[in-house]
């Protein structure tokens, strides 16, 4: 299984990409080099994917802050916290349902690190409050999968839309079987795709 652990190997995606699908060259030509992206795995990645979730980027952010501040990131501190400490740290009654949930998951993230990115999916998903569009971010950028693909990411299926001058923006199931092209660089596809998103979204936006 390919990894994606430094720039280089994200280049290597690149050129890959660029060498065998046109749109991508394209892409590439505009946006420059690529992001690494990776973060570390473990509880605290799953749980800040948690609080993100259905909020804006600047209130996840804060509610962040919060727990780090209040001590309140880790599996032992959640499950041992009180209602009243997590809500005073901004989650809401689902949110501190869900935070509990992984806390008592007992999930090996040490054993994940081995697993394929369908693997890792199987058992996140049987967390409550993780969906798939969590485990493959999560396999992507804390595993460093080079070949997971968040298909339901809303962001990325608008990229393709405009990226391949599709007539609607492709559902989830459409554009993983599009995806299937792109192996075994399905995650620098990925970083092209929201990188050319956002470059075309600030260009719509100057008037």
């Amino acid at each position: 299984m390919k990894l994606i652990e430094t720039i280089e190997d994200v280049r290597e995606g690149a050129r890959w990409l660029g060498d065998a699908v046109p749109e991508f060259s394209h892409a590439l030509s505009l946006t420059g080099e690529l992001p690494l992206r990776r973060r570390k795995d473990g509880f605290e990645a799953l749980l800040d994917a948690i609080v993100s979730q259905q909020v804006s980027v600047a209130a996840g952010d804060a509610i962040w802050k919060r727990l780090k501040k209040a001590r309140l990131t880790g599996r032992r501190k959640i499950a041992a916290a009180s209602d009243e400490e997590l809500r005073a740290c901004g989650l809401s009654r689902q949110k501190i349902r869900y935070a509990r949930a992984l806390a008592e998951a007992g999930i090996n993230y040490r054993a994940l690190r081995s697993l394929s990115t369908d693997e890792t999916v199987v058992i996140l998903t049987e967390v409550p409050g993780i969906g798939r569009w969590t485990a493959e971010i999560y396999s992507m950028f804390s595993l460093g999968h080079a070949d997971a693909f968040a298909a339901g990411d809303l962001a990325l299926q608008e990229s393709a839309r405009l990226l391949f001058a599709m007539n609607e923006r492709p559902s989830e199931s459409v554009l993983r079987s599009m995806s299937n092209e792109w192996r075994p660089w399905r995650a620098v596809a990925a970083r092209i795709l929201w990188r050319y998103y956002h470059l075309m979204k600030a260009r719509s936006g100057v008037r």
